[in-house]
């Protein structure tokens, strides 16, 4: 192999060894930044026995177990025991429900929302007592406000502190919705507190019994004002029992909206399935909301998520619509993978022939040189030829006889072959 081709040669493998090397730092930066596949088994804080938390994650797990992913279920108080998991950098819980009201950015900077669900009432029942605006009559009274870490609870105390209702001059008792009802049915109680959903199997069960009576709050507007998480809601009458007529008349209710909240560091995938979980359980319509209301991008305490403001905004990505869950997750990797690939083979793909092209051109364009040497040599000595000129176009001519290139480029070389011929004749007649 001549001096020429072993340059060439190696000029080809160090350009695709740089290429090579630039595709492998491609595809471990697009592996960084994809990060690793979507977990199978995902944690989730939930609420009492059957409260709405509760009755609505188990219809996420069968949900998200039709994609292959296990969302595993933990009993809580409700929804600040729900943020305190969440908050809990040591627990290996990722998602979870929770009112609005409780927390903001600043308390919660690792979690984001999904978006909100439903309206979740604060519903006010009591039996035995006649009740003014300023609900001064709970002093002294066995109340129901929810458990510890209940969002029941923390309402429950904020309306008692604006209506200036002391804490200490009352009994307030940590009955859960299903605990209070049976207490108050039993005349055990004299008022609960409830944030709970309306298909809440507590609430239907009071707001149908003639012995319980629903506070309608005549300024429910001014909480509102107050407290601008919350929503006035109107309950019907009649909608608990239209036989019977309850509740008698039109009732003001206050209402937070259930968020679903997850922590930052969730799969984006996992993102994705629990919103359009969201979908199939939440968008039917209920006696607060019209269809399609539920799930919204609203951040009422914590920003929304990325991956849920694209959900909101455009839907599952698109492979997932038509691809099962994991399919399409495998697949959406191959494909950003080769993007580095693809985007650094097609460059050079088309730089390479050009390259080869220039290479085989070089070799004869060498020896083309060489011949334009022995004409000026020629011209040097005044048109005079000499013995020596005659061996070295002899020798240009061997060259360019054994000089192998492509067909494509046997055009260049007859052409060289013709010039050497031209200068032969040159140099022998002017001797």
């Amino acid at each position: 192999m001549t001096e020429e081709k072993i340059l060439i040669a190696r000029r080809a493998r160090w350009l695709y060894l740089a290429a090579g090397a630039l595709i492998v730092a491609a595809v471990i930066a697009t592996v960084v930044w994809l990060g690793p596949l979507p977990p199978k088994v995902v944690v989730m804080t939930t609420g009492t026995p059957g409260s709405a938390y509760d009755v609505f994650a188990q219809r996420y797990k069968q949900i998200l177990a039709r994609s292959g992913v296990e969302l595993q279920l933990m009993p809580s108080a409700g929804g600040v025991d729900n943020l305190k998991r969440l908050n809990d950098p040591r627990s290996d819980i990722s998602v979870g429900f929770a009112q609005d009201g409780l927390t903001d950015a600043q308390r919660s900077p690792g979690l984001n929302s999904l978006g909100t669900l439903f309206y979740e009432p604060l519903w006010f029942f009591y039996r035995g007592l006649k009740l003014g605006p300023r609900l001064e009559e709970l002093h002294g009274k066995r109340l129901s406000i929810g458990p510890d870490g209940s969002g029941t609870r923390a309402l429950a105390l904020q309306l008692l502190a604006l209506n200036r209702i002391d804490p200490n001059m009352a009994q307030l008792l940590p009955l859960t919705a299903a605990q209070s009802a049976e207490a108050l049915l039993k005349r055990e109680i004299d008022a609960a507190f409830m944030v709970a959903s309306w298909d809440t199997a507590a609430v239907r069960q009071l707001l149908a019994s003639s012995e319980v009576e629903l506070v309608s709050l005549g300024r429910a507007d001014t909480y509102v004002a107050l407290y601008p998480f919350l929503t006035k809601l109107v309950l019907p009458t009649g909608v608990g029992d239209m036989v019977t007529n309850r509740p008698p008349t039109d009732v003001n209710l206050v209402a937070p909206k259930a968020s679903l909240i997850v922590r930052k560091g969730l799969h984006p995938a996992i993102q994705y399935l629990l919103l359009d979980a969201a979908v199939e359980i939440h968008s039917a319509p209920s006696i607060f909301n019209k269809a399609g209301q539920f799930p919204a991008p609203e951040a009422v305490d914590l920003p929304l998520s990325k991956d849920a403001y694209q959900f909101h905004k455009s839907g599952l990505p698109f492979l997932m619509r038509y691809l099962p869950f994991w399919l399409a997750i495998l697949a959406g990797h191959l494909l950003l993978l080769l993007l580095p690939v693809v985007g650094v083979a097609y460059p050079l793909l088309r730089v390479a022939p050009a390259l080869y092209g220039w290479g085989m051109r070089r070799r004869i364009f060498r020896l083309y040189g060489e011949l334009k040497f022995i004409e000026i040599e020629l011209e040097a000595r005044g048109g005079r030829a000499a013995e020596d000129l005659l061996v070295r176009l002899d020798r240009l001519e061997d060259h360019a006889n054994h000089l192998r290139i492509p067909v494509g480029f046997a055009q260049f070389l007859y052409a060289l072959r013709l010039h050497i011929d031209l200068v032969r004749t040159r140099l022998q007649s002017s001797q």
